[in-house]
């Protein structure tokens, strides 16, 4: 093939930005954080954020900030412009939110992008438009302390990129869920949001104490809020660096576990990110305590001193670079563990000793080793108490003798299990014990396991339930008493889009509230009158993720002392 000769040249300014915005703005959630960081790095206390078509048509921010000079708006959409850092110095010891100053070129590269600001002290303000990187003229304008700026017709101009988009919905979800992230790190800054004109959601600014839980109440719902364990420890980074790490925040019990890793959030000075190695660390404190496929919830804070973590590793700032990862990675394992170490199953929570842990509200909390025990936590991070699930386990070996000896045979008090081969014995073999109300102790061919009965229980009604809807069908049971379900705001608008799925379930689900869903009906499978109380077993379903249908007070007995004998079939 014949060779030809390239020429090297300068990209002019427009396609040098479209190139960055490529990195940095990834879809309409990109361009929401990048403006809001900017809002609370200029000491914004309420953010009002505006969307419509899930930010693809219009994304409007304003703040109540600082605001910026009129003569330096068109700096602000120049590349790398900023009023963050100034030397490398400032770089390698940053403690804002953004620092490169390339956000607001890219966007404005790829959008119809306005800018209006006025500072406190200034009568009027300024506005700037940028249309496609083609930057107008400034004008005065009207308007409040503060910063406005608008984007519209997102990727007008890069047909490419705006073909990959998504649904407005899933669009609309990415926000959320960033603004959700954002909302559990500064509980002190008020978050309005609104979609296609209406109010979707308000993050009120509290006071600004992380500890209160109010803001962990808005975001993650009250049940996280109920089985959270508060942690703040803090210990040297290292013998000869003479800085201090500290972990500080909220991680759940082992027994509100997820399916998902939908309720992981990590922050290193403020910021969320994703790192491998705190995510490893977190998994291994709670490898011992946690069922197996299970993912445990977490809100944690990290801070260390900003000269030994490098931020600039990401476009989008999404991870960081420790330079002294192992001593992290151990201190977080290690103040986890203690943590856990609390909530060992089979002692009920709170009881220490026979004595109860629960101490008056005005109790002072206390540390062993910097981690904060639950003796002196305010009302809404004292454990809940852990129950036996009331299965009777009185049978014992003789019992479960006698579901195998023939019907017409007279039935001795005591006689040794069938003898099988090794390929007959049952995968969780033969019930033989009860620990601590709440696990079976069952013999194999190789030995003894523990089964959870409350996971054995779900498992079965589970696959009952397949079973029926893959044959005859499911029918809904309507309960005689509607039950009110506190769930997170996501969990509640899942379960609203997701009516007609859970509805072909056999699952009747109304939103009550932002927060509340109430269940009126259920697979009528395992439907049951016990006591002359209606209960019900109810599985969890897909991304609803609503683990609290199955409420202790909708089992009945008679419905948990079918695990034992279960476990022989199943």
């Amino acid at each position: 093939m014949p060779f030809h000769l390239v020429t090297i040249r300068q990209l002019p300014d427009a396609l040098i930005n479209q190139i960055a915005a490529g990195e940095v703005i990834e879809r309409p959630a990109s361009v929401v954080k990048e403006l809001v960081e900017n809002a609370i790095d200029a000491g914004a206390q309420r953010i009002d954020i505006d969307l419509e078509d899930g930010g693809v048509r219009l994304i409007r921010v304003r703040d109540d900030g600082g605001g910026i000079a009129p003569e330096e708006l068109l700096l602000a959409v120049q590349r790398h412009a900023t009023s963050k850092i100034a030397s490398l110095d400032d770089l390698e010891a940053v403690a804002t939110l953004g620092f490169r100053g390339e956000a607001l070129p890219s966007i404005a590269s790829v959008s119809r992008f306005n800018i209006a600001s006025r500072r406190g002290e200034d009568g009027h303000g300024s506005a700037l438009p940028v249309e496609g990187g083609r930057v107008g003229d400034l004008a005065p304008k009207q308007q409040a302390a503060g910063t406005t700026v608008e984007v519209r017709d997102l990727f007008f101009n890069v047909p490419a990129r705006r073909k990959f988009l998504r649904a407005e919905r899933t669009e609309l979800g990415h926000i959320e869920e960033w603004l959700r992230q954002l909302a559990l790190a500064r509980p002190d800054v008020e978050l309005r949001i609104s979609h296609n004109g209406k109010p979707l959601r308000r993050y009120k600014g509290d006071s600004g104490v992380l500890f209160s839980g109010e803001r962990l109440a808005e975001t993650l719902g009250a049940e996280f809020l109920a089985n959270a364990l508060q942690i703040d420890y803090a210990a040297p980074l290292s013998t000869d660096s003479g800085s201090t790490m500290r972990l500080y925040g909220w991680i759940a019990r082992p027994t509100y576990s997820r399916a998902s890793a939908d309720q992981q959030y990590l922050y290193v000075n403020g910021r969320a990110v994703r790192d491998r190695s705190v995510a490893h660390a977190v998994k291994q404190a709670y490898a011992d305590v946690l069922f197996h496929g299970r993912q445990p919830a977490y809100v944690l804070f990290l801070e260390v001193d900003p000269r030994r973590v490098d931020v600039n590793v990401h476009p989008a700032k999404h991870e960081v670079r420790f330079r002294d990862a192992r001593p992290i990675h151990d201190f977080v394992y290690r103040t986890l563990h203690a943590a856990l170490a609390e909530t060992r199953a089979g002692i009920a929570a709170g009881v220490v000793d026979g004595t109860s842990a629960l101490q008056s509200p005005d109790s002072q909390s206390h540390s062993v080793n910097g981690v904060a025990q639950n003796g002196g936590m305010p009302q809404w991070n004292r454990p809940m108490p852990q129950t036996g699930l009331g299965l009777r386990v009185d049978e014992t070996r003789a019992a479960y003798t006698a579901l195998y000896a023939p019907s017409s045979s007279p039935q001795p008090a005591m006689r040794p299990l069938p003898e099988v081969g090794e390929g007959d014995v049952p995968p969780l073999g033969y019930a033989i014990a009860q620990l601590h109300g709440i696990y079976v102790l069952s013999e194999t061919a190789d030995g003894l396991i523990v089964v959870d009965m409350h996971a054995a229980h779900e498992r079965i009604g589970y696959e009952k339930l397949k079973s029926a809807h893959d044959s005859v069908g499911l029918r809904m049971q309507p309960l005689l008493v509607p039950q009110t379900i506190a769930v997170s705001a996501l969990e509640a608008d899942t379960a609203e889009r997701e009516s007609e799925t859970l509805a072909a379930l056999g699952f009747e689900i109304t939103r009550s509230g932002p927060q509340s869903l109430t269940l009126r009906g259920v697979p009528g499978l395992r439907v049951s009158e016990v006591d002359g109380r209606r209960r019900a077993f109810v599985p969890v379903h897909g991304e609803l993720l609503v683990e609290r249908l199955a409420e202790p007070a909708l089992l009945g007995a008679d419905d948990d002392e079918q695990v034992a004998l279960a476990l022989q079939r199943e």
